[in-house]
């Protein structure tokens, strides 16, 4: 009655664009690169419960091929993914989520951002965890060029998807 999903992604910096984590805007000097709004921890979640489904990854989607996705707020994006795991029965047991970057410092963010992913999540905020942590200067992230994401999410049944299960 559980799955579990993993989910990755990464983008680079790019000047002109606002940083957001988890649907949190965080001032720095650039945002990340990408066709949505490149909220590179959203991505990972959606991707964590996509693939705790079996169900593909968020390209399928939200391709980046589709305009309508052009600048899209990524957490809108995520509210949908939770609705289409609730309508197959399931929902969020607990999401376990870690940020890679260098800069900016990301623990003063890191309790509104828990919060935010909690509420479109539909659990208490007991049940996320946000970790940030430096790649400790290796590798593009260490060099400062962008930012990763990983999330690891436990799918419970639903209530009501188990009331409605013949025995």
């Amino acid at each position: 009655m559980y799955r579990v999903g993993i989910g990755y992604d990464i983008h680079r910096f790019e000047a002109g664009r606002c940083l957001k984590l988890g649907g949190v805007s965080v001032p720095y000097g650039w945002g990340l690169a990408g066709h949505s709004d490149a909220d590179v921890l959203a991505h990972a979640v959606m991707d964590a419960l996509l693939g705790a489904l079996a169900l593909g990854d968020i390209g399928r989607y939200f391709p980046d091929t589709d305009l309508q996705w052009k600048n899209a707020d990524s957490m809108a994006m995520l509210s949908r993914v939770v609705e289409m795991i609730g309508e197959k029965g399931w929902q969020v047991g607990n999401l376990d989520s870690n940020v890679l970057a260098e800069a900016p410092r990301l623990a003063p963010y890191v309790p509104a951002i828990r919060d935010h992913l909690a509420t479109v999540l539909g659990v208490d905020p007991e049940r996320v965890s946000v970790k940030a942590g430096s790649h400790e200067r290796v590798g593009a992230i260490g060099r400062g060029e962008g930012m990763a994401a990983t999330a690891v999410v436990l799918l419970e049944r639903s209530l009501s998807a188990l009331r409605g299960r013949k025995e």
